[in-house]
């Protein structure tokens, strides 16, 4: 089984996002039993709260459901249990390197590695309106599916 992980600063907003996403496709492809998806953050501010409600609206008009997550912080066996360690911009990146033991640092990217844009970092919506997380939802959609579309080709 292939496992992804993906990482923003509260797991509110962008990585719930990005979850329900990669899930979502990963269905739809019928490869749900092959491919697992989580989300954390790298602060604990929210843990066991669920995604933001803009995050929950957003994704409910495009048919997914992210309700049911919760938000946790990263752990230290994430870096042995995930095969793709996503950060949602540069600062979380950084984070992860460093708290990441050696071997596990080649699995950790930013998410829009894997997507058609130029842009590097996907932008922190919280303090923002709703706009912000059409933004966030059209990014992390168009990286989990070259994402998908990578795993495909390399890992399955």
């Amino acid at each position: 089984m292939v496992q992804v992980l993906f990482v923003c600063l509260g797991n509110i907003c962008r990585s719930p996002m990005a979850e329900g996403v990669f899930r979502h496709l990963v269905a739809d492809a019928g490869l749900a039993a092959q491919i697992a998806a989580d989300s954390a953050g790298t602060g604990a501010w929210h843990v066991g709260q669920p995604p933001d409600e803009r995050a929950q609206a957003i994704t409910a008009q495009r048919g997914i459901d992210i309700a049911m997550q919760r938000a946790r912080q990263v752990a230290p066996m994430d870096f042995s249990t995930f095969d793709y360690v996503l950060a949602m911009d540069g600062d979380n990146l950084r984070t992860l390197m460093g708290a990441a033991p050696t071997a596990a640092r080649t699995r950790i990217r930013l998410i829009l590695d894997y997507g058609d844009t130029n842009a590097t970092d996907v932008p922190d919506p919280y303090y923002g309106g709703p706009a912000g997380f059409d933004q966030v939802f059209d990014l992390v959609h168009d990286a989990a599916v070259g994402l998908l579309r990578h795993i495909r080709k390399n890992d399955l």
